[in-house]
């Protein structure tokens, strides 16, 4: 699988100067920033893989409006997850907050599987970049899947600074794109026609693209900032007919006949279906943008929670070549896992067509979008503001020694990135004492040699780091390692 690139054609596809460490092209762009309060738009896709992307190298799945985001604004090439898999990601993002101390660090899940009660919910002290952005006069919206508490809860996003939600509450929910309802603000939303089938009357992922468009619409004459966490590409495979149609034939299929989800006959045509289909509603929140005249006024993210499905059955990876040259998938914190597509526009602010290797990672959103809004950052937070960066500034960038992971799920794992150098230690939850895994990133982007006998020193840094950048987690289930005891 991950031998299908090599490194040096990886970097010539991708446009690099150069693979690693912080530099961006230019000493600057927007001679001042936008009078006002910028409208923020946040796409968070689910499951998409690093090189899915045609900007990111994807040969076979089509994302026109996608790549014309990145042509028109900056990408990313060392942007990560804050976390492997959906909930903890999302706490990284809203939160500021690595997983050494954020409070959710796995999926942990609130009642029976097919309750679709939620999963653990953000404490009620939390403070989101959603309450940040409140408190400077912006009305917030949250559509998609939301993963953080269920409704009513001290996770609910309208407890969590949201003052509209539209979509999945539960995560196990969202295992189905034609669910009988949805979730607006604290009430369920019949979706007429549909039984949890392969096909129903109503797709979810449109009513939702639908409703952040009318949010948009209703909110055109304030500031507003519009997280838009979708449900595609995650399974199960499911798409109308009229979009699958884009795909289906085009390669040859091994039907998936349904063991972890609903089955489908054509597993590759699908997947790159719900691609596209994300890719379309891209586009319409674009031009809706220029149809109402907010277009210079609205700085655009676009990134992903977590790498490629692991499940190979439904999503064929191979031959996708999702993760690029990257080792690992979802759940896992190899590059493959946690690397993920991140894309800024800003129309006169973020200079089209650039491109930044600093290294950078979800628990960034919340400073850099207090910084865009012009409010204070999180008191307590490990990111810091991309602003610079963004702004083609890289002389007045922060810097951070390192990168952190800490993961309980998968059988818990803790990795670090600091510069080239990558540090990662896997099964904790069984041997506290797993040894670690070093890699040269600038000459091993694939994390195929383990050189750690190579280096002592560095890999002395990492070990202490792995114990200093953790606090105890408040959850005894998030606990292994120096934890495992309780």
């Amino acid at each position: 699988m991950h031998g299908v690139l090599k490194r040096r054609d990886f970097l010539k596809t991708m446009g690099l100067a150069a693979a690693l460490g912080p530099t961006v092209a230019g000493r600057g762009f927007g001679e001042r920033l936008t009078p006002g309060k910028p409208n923020i738009i946040f796409i968070m896709a689910d499951d998409l893989g690093y090189a899915e992307l045609g900007c990111y190298g994807q040969k076979k799945i089509e994302t026109p409006h996608i790549d014309r985001l990145a042509a028109e604004g900056m990408r990313f090439t060392d942007y990560y997850s804050g976390s492997a898999v959906c909930a903890p990601a999302r706490c990284n993002l809203l939160t500021g907050r690595h997983g050494g101390h954020a409070y959710i660090r796995s999926n942990s899940e609130v009642g029976e599987w097919d309750s679709f009660r939620g999963q653990l919910p953000l404490p009620a002290q939390t403070l989101t970049v959603a309450e940040l952005l409140k408190r400077q006069g912006y009305v917030t919206g949250a559509f998609g899947k939301w993963g953080l508490g269920e409704v009513g809860s001290t996770g609910d996003p309208l407890n969590q600074g949201f003052d509209r939600f539209f979509g999945y509450n539960c995560q196990r929910h969202a295992h189905n794109l034609y669910p009988k309802y949805l979730i607006r603000d604290r009430g369920q939303v019949a979706l007429e026609g549909n039984t949890r089938g392969l096909t129903g009357d109503r797709y979810a992922p449109q009513a939702i693209a639908d409703e952040l468009l009318a949010f948009i619409r209703e909110n055109k004459d304030r500031p507003f900032f519009a997280y838009y966490p979708t449900v595609i590409p995650h399974l199960a495979l499911q798409v109308p007919e009229s979009d699958l149609s884009q795909y289906k034939g085009r390669w040859p299929e091994t039907p998936y006949t349904g063991k972890s989800y609903l089955p489908h006959p054509t597993p590759r045509a699908c997947y790159a279906a719900m691609i596209s289909f994300l890719d379309r509603q891209v586009g319409r929140v674009m031009e809706l943008l220029r149809q109402e005249g907010l277009d210079r006024n609205t700085i655009v993210f676009f990134t992903s929670d977590n790498g490629t499905s692991h499940l190979k059955e439904q999503v064929d990876y191979e031959f996708f070549e999702s993760v690029g040259p990257f080792r690992g998938l979802k759940g896992s914190l190899y590059e493959g896992g946690i690397r993920v597509p991140m894309i800024a526009r800003w129309p006169g602010q973020i200079r089209p067509g650039s491109l930044s290797d600093c290294p950078a990672a979800h628990y960034d959103v919340p400073a850099t979008l207090a910084e865009v809004a012009g409010v204070e950052r999180p008191p307590e937070t490990d990111g810091m503001s991309l602003l610079p960066v963004l702004l083609s500034r890289p002389a007045g960038q922060e810097r951070r020694e390192y990168l952190f992971w800490d993961f309980a799920g998968y059988g818990g794992q803790l990795a670090v990135r600091m510069g080239r150098w990558k540090g990662i230690k896997q099964g904790l939850v069984k041997n506290p004492n797993a040894p670690l895994e070093l890699y040269d990133l600038e000459t091993d982007i694939g994390e195929r040699r383990n050189i750690v006998a190579e280096h002592p020193e560095i890999a002395a840094r990492i070990e202490r780091i792995m114990v200093e950048a953790r606090t105890r987690p408040a959850v005894e289930a998030f606990r292994f390692g120096r934890y495992s005891d309780g």
